[in-house]
């Protein structure tokens, strides 16, 4: 499973569109995380961050806020999406999703 998070200043950013790059914590069947990657996303416009998500195989984008046209695109390509995520360090929050204790609100987003 590849789960993504949105950065900036190396903590989870609010908006999902307006981060500086993504963190990848590659994880496997036993819930562990077994590699990381940042990847500099292509300038943001409606719709290409789902796509080239989609294309780096993502399973899982986990996000503060995430405009709706977003989560549409990610439920077409079958990528799954939580949002309302705290803004933390990344590692902890891949942790407590692992773990099952991932603590969300709301979605930050109103778009």
């Amino acid at each position: 499973m590849i789960i993504a998070i949105p950065v900036a200043e190396e903590s989870l950013c609010m908006h999902f569109g307006h981060c500086e790059k993504f963190r990848l914590f590659t994880v496997d069947d036993r819930k562990m995380i077994t590699g990381t990657a940042d990847k500099i996303p292509p300038p943001h416009e409606p719709g290409i961050l789902p796509r080239w998500l989609g294309e780096l195989k993502v399973d899982l984008v986990i996000a503060g806020g995430m405009g709706a046209r977003a989560q549409q695109l990610f439920a077409q390509t079958g990528v799954k999406v939580i949002t309302g995520a705290p803004a933390a360090e990344p590692r902890e929050i891949v942790e407590a999703f692992l773990a099952g204790n991932l603590e969300t609100g709301g979605n930050v987003c109103d778009h």
